[in-house]
């Protein structure tokens, strides 16, 4: 592993980090360390920023050094499921470990894939986000300096997941973990991305995730979020489907002081098709931030966004999504819902689910809902014996069990359900809700 200090967000840093990498790597740092200084901070006053207050400036930070160990508690993800293709570990940016039990694919760091696999790189490596979408993506293009690259080849059946297991530790610094997956076309993979860091410590992480899923392929992605709650998290994440693809696609959102993932999906071949299920649970002074944007470019292209979520304390959740359908396709389907409880006083969910069609031949839909718990199933439980808090909890657990059971990998239920029910009990126990 490489050894070095900690650096600051500067040109400099990039000079140290280019080191003996290929000129289009040191040409993508630079045009991201260009936006980079020409960007702002983003802040509550932008409407894609809206209800999120950042406390800190990404100037102010350290990129985060090669860390010295990671977290030793057990990671309840791993543990779910069972035999994998492959497992990774990236810590504070950097790959630490990776095994590979599955052969003819490529699953490497991007430090190792420099060598072998340039050609794959130098074309997709960064390409999925743009670097001036924010002054997050322009950051992640000049400073990430590490990542997974995972290529599955074409006509290529993977059944076992591959596990990539996200760290943030290093207190007062940012990190920029990168994820690069290919699945060429014909081929099928499936992949399970964890992100973690330590309780009590400030910390940022700028994570990006790049799917490209090629003709007839078909990928199951799932994401659990559970940074600790000092954490801030700013998320990219982007997946495009091609011809008669598939991307199943799961989100589970529990940590952070500030969980955002901005998600852009782009239906993109004829025939392509993509279902999102999901689910976020807020506490204490959490807020969780979900800006999806689904983009309908082929015809016969069909896509379904469910997602639940729900706050309690003075936590907050965001949902804004854009379903938009370009002009001269026919025969598109395209649902999205949101689905939130407020089960505190001070809590408050804001759901924004947006159409913008511009072709005719077209079958849509969107609905959110923001309320309590509903009094008439409440009561009825109370009057078969339950008290009142018990039946809460049965409320609350078949709300979110609709979304667990329907997660593109069965085996996270039972560690998501045992989280989100976890929440709900502690604050039951603790008199918050």
């Amino acid at each position: 592993m490489p050894s070095r200090p900690a650096l600051p967000l500067r040109p400099e840093s990039i000079d140290q980090l280019n080191g003996q990498v290929p000129d289009w790597l040191v040409a993508s740092r630079r045009q991201g360390l260009g936006f980079f200084e020409k960007l702002d901070m983003p802040s509550s006053a932008e409407e894609v920023w809206r209800y999120v207050d950042l406390p800190f400036r990404l100037e102010d930070l350290m990129l985060a050094p090669p860390p010295a160990a990671g977290m030793d508690d057990g990671d309840d993800v791993a543990g779910s499921l069972g035999s994998m293709a492959g497992q990774a570990t990236i810590i504070d940016g950097t790959v630490t470990d990776l095994q590979v039990n599955e052969e003819g694919v490529v699953f490497v760091s991007l430090r190792d894939g420099l060598a072998d696999h340039e050609d794959a790189l130098s074309v997709l490596f960064g390409s999925g986000i743009a670097p001036d979408l924010d002054v997050f993506s322009a950051a992640h293009h000049a400073f990430a300096h590490d990542g997974v690259f995972l290529k599955v080849p074409a006509n290529r059946s993977v059944e076992r997941p591959f596990y990539i297991d996200v760290q943030a530790t290093a207190e007062g610094t940012v990190s920029f973990p990168h994820i690069t997956l290919a699945i060429e076309a014909n081929a099928e993979a499936s992949v399970v991305v964890g992100f973690r860091s330590p309780a009590g410590i400030f910390l940022v992480v700028n994570p990006q995730i790049e799917a490209f899923v090629n003709d007839g392929a078909r990928l199951k992605l799932s994401t659990v979020q559970r940074f600790g709650y000092d954490t801030h998290s700013i998320a990219h994440e982007r997946v495009l489907i091609g011809r008669d693809a598939n991307a199943r696609l799961g989100e589970v959102g529990l940590g952070g002081r500030l969980g955002r993932l901005h998600l852009t999906l782009d239906v993109a071949g004829r025939g392509a098709s993509t279902d999102l299920v999901g689910l976020y649970f807020g506490e204490q002074e959490q807020t969780l931030d979900y800006r999806l944007f689904m983009n309908h470019l082929g015809s016969n292209t069909s896509s379904n966004v469910f997602l639940k979520g729900a706050v309690e304390d003075d936590a907050r959740s965001v949902f804004t999504g854009l379903v938009k359908i370009e002009k001269d396709i026919a025969k598109v389907s395209a649902f999205e819902t949101n689905r939130n409880l407020v089960l505190s006083e001070g809590a408050s969910a804001h759901s924004v689910p947006n159409l913008e069609i511009l072709s005719n031949d077209v079958i849509c839909g969107h609905g959110s809902t923001v309320g309590p718990l509903e009094e008439e199933p409440l009561y009825y439980l109370m009057s078969r014996g339950l008290s009142e808090a018990r039946a809460a909890r049965l409320l609350v657990h078949g709300f979110f069990e609709e979304v667990i059971n329907r997660l593109p990998h069965p085996a996270l239920a039972a560690p998501v359900r045992e989280a989100v029910n976890r929440k709900f009990v502690q604050a039951q126990q603790e008199g918050r809700v």
